[in-house]
């Protein structure tokens, strides 16, 4: 081990590596989907072989134009508020345009679908099998309309996170581990992230957007085109971690995908103490294209300077109410069960709301 003058570790003698499941990653950040591109836009500006993943934009077995404009606001506190719409080429023309580029770049590629229906995300989950070799994992975007449910998201309810989650696991066959990424917007995400795993799922990201409406007062009207759209960004920070936290909670062991709000390496150390394996990083990319690589060294002079030599030690790591054990042992899902509902019942008896 070598150490500084002061007795303290150097920032590239801390071990970043850290395990996603089965998955290896040399550091924990993971550019977030939505913010990184379909393939290697950025890649000229920040490389994508730096960093543990990439999370693509979206993709549906259609392609899809998205919603009008204006599709992107500035929100108070330093957020962002998006109604984008996902648009996107399709997934056949992602696996021949796209995937080829970040694979040049040497990413590590976890590609996201999307869908209206459970049908069109079995449809897009079946195209990827083909190439479920070239990318480390499927994440299932299930912050999206069920046109077969009146238009309810798949992700505020366990029985269609359940469907849609199932589906894409049946028609992968195993062929590359499955994230489900979930909506704050539910009254109990223990739940909704129970059902995504009881479906299959091998691990979670957490969270989406949180939603919300900016309005132009002069025009009495909403900023955004389609109405209102989706919060990004610090504002958010805390939801995230409370997600992240309560869901690591309920299902110990489960790998997670902590997204919310990460600008800083310091806020990565959050995400991690609070139970993420990984952490994604979004909408700081907006304001600066290189955001995840300087988070990545952000955090290790975070780790050196307070004498952590693994980030992985990190991981659940909260000190307060006996949390500090961590929890990346096996995952034993009937435990786990049991938990979440201690937790359900718990919700009304003291806990920080």
């Amino acid at each position: 081990m070598t150490l500084g003058r002061k007795g303290r570790r150097r920032a590239p003698d801390v071990d970043l590596s850290v395990s996603l499941g089965a998955l290896q990653l040399p550091n924990p950040i993971i550019a977030a989907s939505g913010t990184f591109g379909h393939g290697a836009e950025l890649a000229a500006l920040c490389d994508p072989g730096a960093i543990g993943a990439v999370t693509t934009k979206s993709v549906a077995v259609f392609a899809s134009e998205g919603n009008p404009p204006l599709r992107v606001a500035e929100a108070p506190g330093g957020g962002m508020i998006n109604s984008v719409g996902l648009p996107g080429p399709g997934v056949d023309a992602w696996i021949a345009h796209d995937l080829p580029a970040l694979e040049a770049r040497g990413a590590r590629v976890i590609a996201s679908i999307w869908g209206r229906t459970v049908a069109d995300y079995e449809a897009a989950a079946r195209a990827l099998k083909n190439v479920a070799h070239r990318v480390i994992a499927i994440e299932v975007n299930l912050s999206c309309p069920n046109v077969e449910a009146r238009a309810q998201v798949f992700a505020h309810a366990p029985e269609t996170t359940r469907d849609a989650t199932n589906a894409v696991v049946d028609a992968l066959g195993g062929a590359a581990p499955v994230f489900a990424k979930l909506s704050p917007n539910v009254t109990d995400l223990v739940a909704i992230a129970g059902a995504a795993l009881d479906a299959g799922a091998d691990g979670l990201t957490l969270v989406n957007t949180v939603m919300g409406l900016v309005i132009d007062a002069q025009a009495r009207a909403p900023r955004l085109g389609a109405g209102g759209g989706g919060v990004s960004g610090p504002p958010i920070h805390p939801v995230a971690l409370r997600a992240v936290w309560e869901v690591s909670r309920a299902y110990p062991g489960v790998p997670i995908i902590g997204t919310g709000g990460v600008s800083t390496g310091e806020d990565a150390v959050e995400m991690l103490l609070a139970g993420a394996s990984a952490v994604g990083v979004g909408t700081a990319t907006f304001l600066d294209p290189r955001a995840t690589l300087r988070i990545v060294e952000e955090l290790g002079a975070w780790c050196a300077q307070n004498d952590v030599a693994r980030v992985r030690d990190l991981i659940a790591g909260l000190g307060a109410d006996g949390l500090g054990e961590n929890r990346l042992g096996e995952n034993r899902l009937g435990e786990n069960r049991l938990a979440g509902d201690r937790l359900t019942e718990d919700r009304s008896g003291g806990q920080i709301q």
